[in-house]
């Protein structure tokens, strides 16, 4: 842990909802003071809505604590249920244990507690996080609960709070009745290159640390880039940037740590990498089949032609299915295209211009069969056809070889093997 180390109480970037370390930016704090005006003047129904990661449950832990004095308020953020179990989740809230699944006596006793309330002299503050979860049913039945109310006053205050899927629900034509009777809707952006360094120093002073930020400038718009102003994401990048540097026993975190942890916390990244990956693993065996019809086609290029010529196509078919960013993934893989075993081309190719090396038999025997010469030039043409060729006098039996076109005399006379290559040889000469 970093705290000893960067000497602070506490973690400054945690993943609680703690209104002390809430920030107050200039959305923040004019949501904050809008939806606390309206339910001090009994508007009804209020909303905020924003997107992940800002610090909605934050802002309306703040909201709750500053109305602690005043109402008596309930937070629910079990979203995810049908109507009956809303009410019941509400119930329990407020501490009063229901009998069974009757919608109609869970209100009845919903309406009994608002009614002790008012006689107290309390108001009644319900705050429902994570709303865009809610179904139209249960929307419907929060609807009907603000119809509690008094012929002077509303009985029952509700804040919705939720991300930007719960704004695309009010706007349907379903929930009409529901948008009217919202009477501040509140939202909040994502900070500024300028906020962000601002929200990081609030965090680090609210957590016990003294002195200026333990980040370097370059650091800090690196967090800021990086984060895109999202609250969630400024923290995660600063406690694995932190811990990082710990590890590494730097007390000042620089540009480099902060990559690195933006790099660790990429899943996107990660996950894409794997899908290319697996993407790649199936474009090898298209590629190779390419170089193989090329070579088909192609028999008389030699190798300095087909490798140009092979390399641009490949290149230009890898650009069409793959970003520049996967070529470091796929390369080794189109080297190994290369340096593989020769493909054979389609069998109606093969008996033009290759033949198949039989028991005995040398490069020089087959050369003086096919063009009746065996000199320099000749084994200089064959070896620039077969490149595994390294030694002209050790082939192999069952090796397949390329043969010039040029010069070459009727095919299929050898055949049969060693012995009637001498035999033909002497007739010719």
């Amino acid at each position: 842990m970093f705290l000893d180390f960067y000497q602070m109480r506490e973690q400054p970037f945690g993943v609680t909802p703690d209104p002390r370390f809430l920030y107050l930016s200039p959305t923040h704090r004019e949501a904050l003071a809008s939806l606390y005006c309206a339910v001090e003047a009994g508007r009804g129904f209020v909303a905020l809505i924003a997107q992940p990661g800002m610090g909605k449950t934050t802002l309306l832990f703040q909201l709750l604590e500053r109305l602690r004095k005043s109402a008596y308020t309930a937070f629910l953020f079990h979203t995810q249920c049908d109507s009956r179990e809303f009410l019941r989740y509400l119930l329990t809230d407020m501490g009063i244990e229901s009998h069974g699944d009757d919608v109609v006596r869970m209100h009845k006793e919903f309406n009994d507690a608002l009614v002790r309330l008012q006689h107290a002299d309390m108001r009644f503050v319900l705050v429902i996080d994570e709303a865009q979860n809610l179904g139209d049913d249960v929307l419907e039945t929060v609807r009907l609960l603000s119809d509690f109310e008094t012929p002077s006053s509303k009985l029952i205050q509700i804040v919705l709070s939720g991300q930007p899927q719960l704004a695309d629900k009010l706007a349907g034509a379903s929930l009409l009745q529901f948008r009217q009777r919202i009477a501040v809707l509140s939202r909040l952006e994502p900070l500024g290159a300028a906020e962000t360094i601002r929200y990081i120093e609030h965090r680090l002073r609210v957590a016990g640390y003294a002195g200026r930020p333990p980040f370097t400038p370059e650091a800090l718009a690196a967090i800021a880039a990086r984060s895109g102003g999202i609250p969630r994401n400024v923290n995660s990048l600063c406690f694995n940037a932190l811990s990082l540097s710990c590890a590494l026993g730097r007390k000042k975190v620089d540009l480099e740590i902060v990559l690195e942890a933006a790099r660790d916390l990429d899943v996107e990244a990660f996950a894409w990498q794997r899908s290319a990956s697996e993407h790649e693993q199936e474009l090898v065996p298209i590629l190779r089949a390419q170089v193989a019809a090329r070579l088909a086609r192609h028999p008389g290029l030699w190798r300095r032609r087909l490798r140009a010529a092979s390399l641009a196509a490949l290149l230009i078919l890898v650009s069409l299915f793959l970003f520049h960013s996967v070529r470091g993934v796929v390369g080794t893989r189109l080297t190994s295209v290369f340096s593989a075993d020769p493909l054979p081309g389609p069998p109606s190719a093969a008996p033009t211009n290759v033949v198949e090396v039989k028991p005995g038999q040398t490069l020089r025997q087959i050369s003086l069969c096919y063009f009746g010469r065996y000199d320099g030039n000749m084994v200089e043409e064959i070896r620039a056809l077969n490149p595994r060729i390294t030694d002209p006098n050790h082939i192999k039996t069952g090796q397949q070889i390329v043969l010039p076109e040029r010069g070459r005399t009727s095919a299929g006379t050898c055949s049969e093997g060693p012995a009637d290559a001498q035999t033909t040889t002497a007739a010719r000469y």
